[in-house]
């Protein structure tokens, strides 16, 4: 729903501050910030998921749709339908051969939802190693690296959301980006926001201490602009449209990022320069590559996504063509199509995870988009974007159970009118993606059932009261069983061949993965662990979906970034469940049959070493050890982009800054106290609403002798609110030290 504007840093006129009523502890001549530029506001209405959006007049076909979209979804599938009916027909053949059962239809509905789904990743893959190996796509919208830098005409605003994160971290990755871009000649046409939604008090200031350092550092107080809601309503979605509807009137683009990115000056420059060429065009995706991992876990995930991460981005812009999905950051999009066809709305049913606030909004941004005729891209040829990954399983499990709980929600936005058929798809796949955790351990439960009615029925042979010559043996055939398997194998692991075989495609790639056969070393150490891991992650989903069905609400965390060990004790507290889950069922598939005991191996063994898995993987030492003896590496580890070589220049500057309180931030820094005083509201009317952590620690400032003891008594909230009164900070700074 539309909100009112969150007070913060104001405009101009606003933000000068009285120096009369600062500290005596300050200059009598304090700076007046200008940490905003003048608001330009655009409307940005909330969009209504049950009537027909105002498209314009726009054609319902976008002039950059390929002109043979509909061959490569009808390839997609009927490849992915032809598979799952093969497969189906086999596996109705293992377990009802001789009649269908309960729990072998069972069994059946729940292996064809799974084999489809990886059969669909197959076929998307297939076209994409298609794509990929011919060169002939990924190119679209006249984007070629290999062209001169085209120049830039209109504007477009870097926007850096951040709630509670590491600000030097954060400000270090958006000076690398910064500095990069300013090396293409064509800086003018940026400015950069830092949106914060912090709570933190301390990492508040600590952010403004940031940012001021930031505009020292590169001597631009006219392009590099800082904003904090006081309110984050609506999280990051609340976010960027405060933003837009505050200052998107002044500019054409928008580059979204994470905490975390980074790209290429070039690479921004190139994108914007589509946007600008193609009119009808709403969002231009990137591909981030993730880079920086140290812990092991990082590290895989860092090698699946450079190696696999190409074929399957290749495969689905081959079939989504100008109807693309949005993952949230290192996307440029239009600001008029953004904020004509994306204010999000609050889903109307009461009960958790379905109603309320849009958690994933950015493919419900996209599904909107592409709703009033905007065309949405992916570009996975166009190199220069990048990401980082949790360090560890349980930071991943974390960030999951927000996506979770997000795309579940979605099950209430697809039925939204006009909404493209494509659009459905992908959040159908989205809620897959959770959904088939609980299915496949599902489907091992039926089984165990399948061999405990084998182990308690006697099978009868001869059946009927005719005579019959042969007889109708026991109806699950372990040899059929077996190829079934092997099929199932085949393709789910197909997509990791195909992306081997790409490299002998790309020298780069495959030279900057320690070439074919260590390549192939890393897929297969990969493939291990990973599978190891998939039984783990099986359980951590299915409880995160269960739980949001109960109504348990996921959160909103600050993700952990650089985390290099946990703590053993800590592993064995958050896993032994898992471990003790797989014992049990070890020892009950056991009981009912060896072979049943050694079919179910692959998983067992997964969960049975849930501890020392999820402790190895978190390890820096682990990660360091593949890296030296060359696997697991990948191409921007062995020459390192220019924006990976500023940003770890950056990072290094950084390393040893922590944040600290808050007033002993302020305390030494008068500078940074005229910036924190005028990027604060109005301060309170008489009548207005009373904050009471305000009353209370204004009291305990009225009663401590010093700072140090002020310091050390005032609580989370009650700093908090006492960060946003100049009456408070100015009592504060009043205090002896």
């Amino acid at each position: 729903m539309t909100e009112p504007h969150n007070v913060s840093c104001h405009n101009l006129e606003d933000n000068k501050v009285n120096t009369d009523d600062l500290s005596q502890n300050q200059n009598s001549d304090q700076p007046v910030f200008t940490v905003l530029p003048p608001e330009t506001p655009i409307d940005m209405p909330v969009q209504n998921l049950q009537a027909n959006p105002n498209i314009y007049g726009r054609p319902k076909t976008p002039p950059t749709q390929a002109p043979n979209i509909l061959l490569r979804r009808l390839f997609v599938f009927v490849v992915s339908i032809a598979l799952t009916v093969y497969a189906s027909y086999e596996m109705n053949l293992v377990f009802n051969s001789y009649g269908m059962t309960a729990l072998g239809l069972i069994i059946l509905v729940i292996f064809t939802i799974l084999f489809f789904w990886i059969a669909f990743s197959f076929a998307s893959s297939l076209g994409g190693f298609l794509e990929q190996v011919s060169k002939k796509g990924g190119l679209s919208l006249g984007i070629n690296p290999k062209d001169p830098l085209p120049s830039l005409i209109k504007k477009t605003a870097v926007l850096m959301p951040t709630y509670n994160e590491d600000p030097h971290r954060v400000l270090a990755g958006l000076k690398a980006i910064y500095d990069s871009i300013q090396a293409t000649g064509q800086g003018k046409h940026f400015d950069f926001f830092i949106l914060s939604d912090t709570t933190n008090p301390d990492v508040w200031v600590e952010e403004e201490a940031a940012f001021l350092r930031f505009r020292q550092q590169t001597g631009d107080d006219t392009h590099i602009f800082y904003r904090r809601r006081f309110k984050n309503t609506d999280r990051k979605a609340g976010n960027l449209g405060d933003w837009v509807r505050r200052f998107g009137g002044g500019y054409d683009h928008m580059l979204s990022l994470d905490a975390d990115s980074l790209m290429e000056g070039d690479t921004v420059v190139r994108i914007c320069a589509a946007m600008e060429a193609n009119e009808g065009v709403g969002l231009i995706q990137t591909l981030p590559v993730i880079v920086n991992g140290t812990t092991l876990f990082a590290r895989l995930q860092q090698f699946a996504g450079r190696v696999y991460g190409p074929t399957i981005a290749y495969g689905i812009a081959w079939w989504h063509g100008s109807e693309s999905n949005y993952w949230g950051h290192n996307a440029v999009i239009r600001i008029k199509a953004f904020a004509e066809q994306a204010g999000m709305p609050h889903l109307p049913s009461a009960r958790k995870p379905f109603g309320g606030m849009i958690m994933s909004h950015d493919f419900v941004e996209a599904a909107l988009m592409r709703r009033g005729r905007w065309a949405i891209h992916m570009v996975p040829a166009l190199q220069g974007s990048y990401e980082e990954s949790p360090p560890s399983l349980t930071d991943i499990a974390v960030r999951d159970r927000r996506w979770c709980q997000g795309n579940l929600q979605h099950i209430m936005v697809i039925p939204t009118k006009k909404l493209s058929w494509i659009s459905r798809i992908h959040m159908l796949t989205g809620i897959g993606a959770y959904i088939m955790s609980p299915l496949w351990l599902l489907s091992l439960l039926v089984g165990i059932m399948v061999s405990l009615q084998a182990l308690f029925v006697k099978p009868e042979y001869f059946t009927g009261t005719d005579r019959v010559l042969f007889p109708n043996w026991p109806q699950v055939d372990p040899v059929l069983a077996k190829y079934v398997f092997i099929l199932t194998m085949l393709v789910l692991l197909a997509p990791k061949f195909l992306a081997w075989i790409a490299m002998f495609f790309n020298p780069e790639l495959r030279k900057g993965c320690g070439g074919s056969i260590k390549a192939l070393s890393s897929i297969f150490l990969e493939t291990l662990i990973g599978g190891l891991i998939a039984p783990i992650a099986m359980l951590i989903q299915t409880t995160a979906v269960m739980s949001i069905l109960l109504g348990y609400d996921s959160g909103w965390n600050a993700q952990r970034r650089d985390v290099g060990f946990i703590p053993l004790k800590d592993v064995v507290r958050d896993y032994w469940r898992h471990t003790a889950f797989g014992i049990l069922v070890g020892i009950f598939a056991w009981e009912v049959s060896p072979s049943l005991f050694f079919w179910m191996t692959p998983v067992l063994l997964g969960l049975l070493l849930a501890i020392p898995l999820v402790w190895i993987t978190s390890s820096q030492r682990f990660g360091a050890f593949c890296m030296r003896i060359g696997l697991l590496i990948i191409p921007e580890e062995i020459a390192r982009p220019d924006i990976l070589k500023r940003d770890r220049i950056e990072k290094r500057r950084v390393m040893d800054m922590e944040v600290q309180d808050a007033f002993s931030t302020l305390v030494n820094d008068p500078e940074l106290v005229a910036l924190h005083m005028s990027c604060l509201p109005p301060e309170r009317k008489k009548g207005e609403v009373i904050n009471p952590h305000y009353l209370v620690g204004m009291v305990k400032l009225n009663e401590v002798d010093n700072q140090d003891q002020a310091m050390q008594i005032l609580t989370h909230d009650e700093k908090s609110a006492l960060l946003c009164s100049r009456q408070a900070i100015n009592k504060f700074l009043s205090l002896p030290i």
